[in-house]
């Protein structure tokens, strides 16, 4: 039986212990949030003790890697250096937790990148396929769409990296950021995409700001969405990423009524 992942940023349990406290009783298997702040202020000892509270229960985790202020492609190298040793100490960090996958971001935007795209690309392969020389071991590194308004620039950069990579489709980002709901161009997405897509982050929003409602509580083509899944044959693994405690009810109301979505994806149990 498939498992999924719900949000939890790991800052949050080191200032409420309740967070994980919820978790573990409903039996949520958690995506780690890495950032700055619970990388530079909780030390080795803290993840260790997390990451064992969380095993301990019987329960999987995965891991987002740290992505506010960063550019893996940046042109800027003093932006890209540190970009990188953010990533890389992230890394030494999410081993502790023997995660199922990580997730980061490319972090193209089109307003900014767009007159600089080749340079932008040659550093974002170097960056990530550092990256991936190192993860081999450790679980699969999926690339998240974000600002990206064109499919190409994720099969781009997909498309010259070595190892166990692959794609996470976030629809809310695509519907709202990268101006889905404008272009209603969701095949297109999914078709160009399909070889690489092997994870999903699931809520929902009106297409205009990332609101990371619970899934049903915006105007997000699911429909549309698990009907291609089913066409193109993908079975990605997927994460529910609400921002409330109201939006993960709302969530998971969301997929007991549709069972038969998200058993083609392997769920047969779904948490209360």
């Amino acid at each position: 039986m498939s498992i999924f992942f719900v949000n939890l940023p790991l800052r949050y349990i080191a200032r409420e212990k309740a967070y994980l406290d919820f978790f573990i009783k409903h039996g949520l298997n958690p995506e780690l949030g890495l950032d700055a702040w619970s990388m530079d202020c909780l030390d080795f000892a803290w993840h260790e003790k997390t990451a064992r509270t969380i095993h301990q229960a019987g329960l999987k985790t995965s891991i987002h890697l740290p992505f506010l202020d960063l550019s893996p492609g940046s042109i800027d190298q003093y932006i890209l250096q540190a970009t990188r040793k953010r990533l890389n100490k992230a890394l030494e960090i999410a081993r502790i937790y023997a995660p199922c996958h990580l997730i980061g971001h490319p972090a193209y935007d089109p307003s900014l990148d767009d007159d600089f795209y080749s340079s932008w690309l040659d550093n974002s392969i170097k960056t990530w396929q550092q990256l991936l020389d190192k993860t081999g071991d450790i679980c699969p590194l999926f690339l998240e769409n974000v600002r990206e308004q064109d499919p190409d620039v994720i099969t781009d950069l997909l498309s010259e990296l070595k190892g166990d990579i692959g794609f996470c489709f976030d629809p809310g980002h695509w519907f709202s950021f990268g101006r889905g709901k404008e272009n209603n161009n969701l095949s297109h997405w999914l078709q160009k995409l399909a070889p690489y897509i092997r994870h999903l982050h699931l809520h929902d929003n009106h297409g205009h700001l990332d609101e990371h409602l619970g899934m049903g509580q915006g105007t997000i083509p699911f429909v549309e969405l698990f009907g291609s899944l089913e066409f193109l044959d993908l079975k990605p693994g997927f994460t529910l990423e609400p921002h409330s405690a109201e939006d993960l009810s709302h969530s998971l109301n969301f997929m007991h009524t549709h069972r038969s979505w998200f058993s083609l994806l392997g769920i047969k149990k779904i948490a209360d």
